[in-house]
């Protein structure tokens, strides 16, 4: 039976991959997470987790070395889907150390440790497509040879993730295989990101828990939306459709539009009418990537890949996750 490793097990993209993994696979599913990390996207997979038939879960810190050593020697994986990351652009800002220590550092630890325990995973290096940042319109869509042009320390911080997993399938030919994913979204999202923080405040003020004002930020920047269940299906062709290993591949959705417009969709769709829209400076960035529109047909001619959720589906989706979220907890807006 293979074994695939999955950091950032208990995020979205993770928990969802993990889902995917399930269905479609008869491989045993390691999922790594920190012990403090919570685990409300995992909750739906608790009987097969407890009896440790098909998921188990280790527990490692990109930030300790010892850890990450202690899971790769014990699980010796054949596939390792590298997702954990600090990902959210606008917390690097102010939290820049963390933010290198753990995608830059901690991607470097990972991968050394799995060179030097000399066993041979497929590697999966998520990279971002934050990497090209400020892209100018000349130059949509973007493709894989576009040039970086960072906007955070994030993106800075991603542009060292990629250029490390590089390195490591140039100077040890490891099975490395590098994707920029553009923006992906559905239910498990985290609500530090603008369309599911959209999302949750319609459906606290549908409850009654927050006053008919939606914060937001930028509201211009333009983006293409994927869906995450058509990302993690892309993560999983892209280590079992004949890899070609030190590649790096753009992988988005077909539907763009801008902040505001998946805004208004969600607004529209609320149970309640006469939600106003207020512009907080917190959530604005001091530099903000605002064309994010991918060409991804490199990615779709070696594969076959194509996104299979239209727009109007995620964002619902999304939406009602949250309806069903704030039914049964308490939550703080932020």
């Amino acid at each position: 039976m293979k074994k695939a490793l999955i950091t950032g097990f208990t995020g979205m993209v993770g928990s969802h991959l993990a889902d995917y993994l399930l269905e479609n696979t008869n491989w045993k599913i390691f999922g790594v997470c920190r012990w403090r990390s919570p685990t409300d996207n995992i909750l739906h997979l608790s009987d097969v987790i407890n009896k440790k038939k098909r998921i188990e879960i280790r527990y490692l810190d990109l930030c300790d070395y010892s850890s990450i050593e202690k899971v790769i020697n014990e699980v010796k994986p054949d596939y390792v889907f590298h997702l954990a990351a600090q990902s959210f652009p606008q917390a690097s800002f102010d939290q820049r150390e963390i933010t290198y220590n753990t995608n830059v550092i901690g991607t470097d630890r990972l991968l050394h440790i799995i060179h030097k325990s000399k066993i041979n995973p497929i590697i999966h290096v998520c990279s971002s497509s934050e990497v090209f940042g400020r892209v100018k319109k000349k130059d949509l869509p973007i493709n894989e040879n576009n040039k970086f042009h960072p906007a955070s320390p994030y993106a800075i911080s991603k542009i060292g993730t990629d250029y490390i997993a590089k390195y490591y399938y140039e100077a040890f030919k490891m099975k490395i295989l590098i994707t920029r994913m553009f923006t992906h979204t559905g239910p498990r999202r985290g609500d530090y990101f603008a369309e599911s923080s959209f999302a949750k405040q319609i459906a606290l003020i549908e409850k009654g828990y927050q006053n008919k004002v939606i914060l937001v930020g930028n509201l211009n920047s333009l983006r293409t939306i994927a869906d995450v269940r058509d990302a993690v299906r892309a993560y999983f062709m892209l280590v079992t459709k004949r890899p070609q290993f030190g590649e790096s591949y753009n992988i988005g959705g077909s539907y763009s539009c801008s902040i505001k417009q998946i805004l208004n969709f969600l607004l529209k769709n609320s149970f309640v009418s006469g939600i106003k829209v207020k512009i907080d400076k917190n959530r604005l960035r001091p530099i903000d990537a605002d064309l994010q529109i991918p060409d991804t047909s490199k990615f779709k001619k070696h594969t076959n890949w194509k996104p299979l959720y239209k727009f109007k589906k995620t964002m619902m989706d999304l939406l009602n996750y949250w309806r069903e979220k704030t039914d049964n907890s308490n939550f703080i807006n932020r």
